[in-house]
């Protein structure tokens, strides 16, 4: 593979400045000899990003509204660098994956990692009625079409923050201090469970994967934690030191529920997840394992991420 000069980032939202962060700290850019830039938002947008702790890392900054743009206007701004990186998630809307891996074909970007930080697409498969993940696998399909652009996927599994989040619904009542117990649900079974990955594991992942010249077209996969929803019931137990209250939310039940709104992401994960297949993986094959890249597991980032909040 030939040195990567120039590093694209788009998006610099949760995991976008984890990536940049960790970038940054490789001797290449640190010698300029590899630069970065940055795809932020224009200043004009209500969600425009402010730049100076980006700028203040070194890295410039190009203001452009992604989502809004057509395939040949991105291929003119990726076909400078050599390497792009997308950080946009989901948010920026249905058929825009689709268009960032289009134009970096045209543009014959050497090396892309497309947003694809999450679960295992492929395993899961189509129809699993989350339908966003269909635009995964059609993501996919492009790239390995090809031979002209060198492709990472990164699989992560879920965030691990997500996990704990109370919309979830997985784990309910860790960050409030106040309510005697907390209530761990699985997701159609107890045996069931999820590969997950901190955010700023990923960043140093991603960025290590970036430079790791032995890694090109393929699928890596990186976990921080691997557990059973039984399994996590007991950390979160064991960490907070409370009561922890079980619920069984079965398949049935959440494709009920998810006939109540459609149109809810976050009902259609649960639906996908219950399912059991592609959300997890065992972390002695990943990618952090394999380089003996330290990564936070459940209980250390509970310990480091909430309960200091607790005092």
């Amino acid at each position: 593979m030939e040195p990567i000069m120039s590093i694209l980032v788009l998006g610099a939202g949760e995991l976008g400045m984890q990536v940049i962060k960790a970038t940054v700290r490789y001797k290449a850019v640190q010698e300029h000899t590899t630069s970065l830039a940055v795809v932020l938002r224009p200043v004009s947008s209500s969600s425009s990003k402010d730049a100076s702790e980006i700028e203040a890392l070194g890295c410039s900054i190009i203001r452009h509204d992604v989502a809004a743009s057509d395939i040949d206007d991105l291929a003119r701004i990726f076909a400078d660098y050599d390497a792009v990186v997308s950080c946009l998630g989901y948010a920026a809307g249905p058929g825009v994956q689709l268009n960032i891996t289009r134009a970096v074909l045209k543009a014959r970007v050497k090396r892309f990692f497309p947003w694809q930080f999450g679960v295992d697409y492929d395993a899961i498969g189509r129809g699993s009625g989350q339908t966003l993940f269909d635009e995964q696998l059609d993501v996919r399909e492009l790239l390995r079409a090809q031979t002209d652009v060198d492709w990472v996927i990164v699989t992560t599994g879920v965030f691990m923050s997500f996990v704990f989040e109370s919309f979830f619904g997985v784990v309910e009542g860790v960050k409030d201090f106040g309510a005697e117990a907390i209530t761990v649900r699985a997701l159609g079974a107890w045996d069931n469970g999820l590969s997950v990955t901190a955010v700023e594991d990923i960043g140093t992942l991603t960025a290590a994967i970036l430079f790791d010249e032995t890694v090109k077209q393929e699928v890596i996969y990186t976990s921080g934690d691997t557990f059973s929803y039984r399994q996590l019931s007991d950390v979160v137990g064991n960490v907070m030191r409370k009561p922890i209250k079980t619920e069984l939310w079965t398949r049935d039940h959440l494709a009920t529920e998810l006939t109540k709104d459609p149109k809810d992401t976050v009902r259609k994960y649960r639906v996908a997840f219950a399912a059991g297949k592609g959300v997890l993986w065992d972390k002695k094959k990943t990618y952090n394992a394999r380089k003996n890249i330290a990564t936070y597991d459940v209980k250390r980032w509970l310990e480091e991420n909430i309960l200091p909040q607790k005092k």
